[in-house]
């Protein structure tokens, strides 16, 4: 039996069908996991788990100084003319020392004020210290993740994702019965060192390909370029990590820690649904996005991601909500508190969907303008909007905050794209 047209030369489609696959085994282990955890450690543990990602989060951006995005874009650009990708694997060469030997300084001598800035206690400090010895690794990992997302493999992309999401887990859950807490912090610290090794092995000799170590130097053509991409990043990774570690810190404060755990646990759910969206906008997006330069392209081609991925989205979401309880019941006994974000978190999400697609156009040209000033004023309508709403609305503030600020995201991120296009069309460039 032939696949229709329609499927077979939809390349969104089966990107989004890949990772649907990855994704759904992936959800089955997480819903063991999280399950497992919510048992064994508790709202609070939760909570502080919620902590270590979002530092994970921070520091795979500041060990690279935020250049995976650019990565991306340029091996996509570059990827057969290897005197140029020379030129630009040794800036982001420079970039990677810098931004890994950098936070490793940070990370080890600052131990013990992060460990009780995050967790108000001494005991982690050995974590810290322990991020900053294995940082170097994590830098290697984010960029080859750069060059793999760069070439569009997605079919390498889902293995080496599945495999090392199966081993994460098994770490995770080794730490877990053995050290319970501190086990999964230190598991989670692990997880890219693990993906590395999984990279290495799967994706090694197209890496070897692309990527000539014998024609890196200390080049910095094109520092300027990158050093947008670090200002990007840090204000979409960075500078968010930070809000969600304190709206956490804000809910333990003037709720209780278990509330926190409701919110860290929704956050969770969301994330892990997705997933799938960041596969396919650095998989397929920016690469797309980086090689067309009208407004009718890119109109056809945003309308072409909208109409593919979002009936597909928004049916997943509907199934979520009208099965939260049973949800709540399989993956967070006992966390029923969470059930009243669900309706909230998941509007805010799929509104956040549609304007994540819009804002990569921001990332594939480089308009860092553009992309700066719809971050900040997202970021900033997220921190004073729960800050807000968290007096009136409880822990069901802060996903309040969460939809409506995507809202407002969304309507700006279009004006500001149709500016973009109006003043190309008016210069010429």
């Amino acid at each position: 039996m032939k696949l229709p047209k329609f499927i077979k030369d939809n390349i969104v489609l089966k990107i989004t069908s890949l990772n649907a696959i990855v994704i759904s085994i992936r959800l089955i282990v997480s819903v063991f996991i999280q399950r497992v955890l919510a048992i064994m450690i508790g709202e609070a543990g939760i909570a502080n788990i919620g902590q270590v990602r979002n530092l994970m989060v921070m520091l795979t951006s500041t060990s690279t100084l935020g250049i995976f995005n650019g990565v991306v874009k340029y091996v996509s650009e570059f990827k057969e003319r290897q005197a140029v990708l020379a030129q630009f694997f040794s800036t982001a060469f420079v970039f990677l020392i810098v931004g890994s030997v950098a936070s490793s300084l940070i990370l080890f001598f600052g131990a013990n004020y992060f460990s009780n800035y995050l967790f108000d206690s001494q005991a982690y400090i050995y974590v810290f210290q322990f991020l900053a010895v294995i940082m170097p690794f994590i830098a290697v990992n984010r960029a080859a993740n750069g060059i793999l997302n760069g070439l569009s493999d997605y079919k390498r992309y889902a293995k080496i994702d599945l495999i090392s999401y199966l081993l994460g887990t098994v770490a995770l859950l080794i730490g877990l019965y053995t050290q319970e807490l501190d086990g999964v912090i230190v598991a989670i610290a692990l997880a890219p060192v693990i993906q590395l090794v999984v990279l290495v092995l799967v994706f090694g000799k197209v890496l070897k390909k692309h990527l000539k170590l014998k024609a890196i130097g200390l080049n910095l053509s094109f520092r300027s370029k990158l050093l947008a991409y670090t200002i990007m990043s840090f204000v979409s990774s960075f500078l968010l990590s930070y809000i969600e570690i304190n709206i956490r810190t804000t809910i333990t404060d003037d709720i209780n820690i278990n509330e926190a755990g409701y919110w860290t646990a929704m956050t969770f759910i969301s994330k892990n649904y997705m997933v799938f969206a960041t596969g396919l906008f650095t998989l397929y997006v920016i690469p797309k996005f980086a090689n067309i330069h009208s407004k009718s392209e890119f109109k056809n081609e945003v309308v072409n991601i909208y109409k593919t991925i979002l009936p597909i989205f928004g049916l997943g979401m509907v199934l979520v909500y009208l099965f939260r309880n049973i949800l709540i019941e399989i993956i967070y006994p006992d966390f029923t508190g969470m059930e009243p974000l669900f309706k909230w978190q998941l509007m805010g999400d799929f509104v956040r969907l549609g304007a994540l697609v819009l804002a990569h156009q921001f990332l594939a040209k480089r308009l860092v303008k553009s992309f700066v000033v719809t971050e900040i004023l997202s970021l900033v309508l997220f921190f004073i909007l729960a800050k807000i709403f968290i007096q009136y609305y409880s822990t069901e503030g802060v996903v309040i905050a969460h939809f409506v600020r995507y809202i407002i995201y969304f309507i700006v991120v279009v004006f500001v794209i149709k500016a973009n296009f109006k003043y190309i069309a008016k210069n010429g460039d």
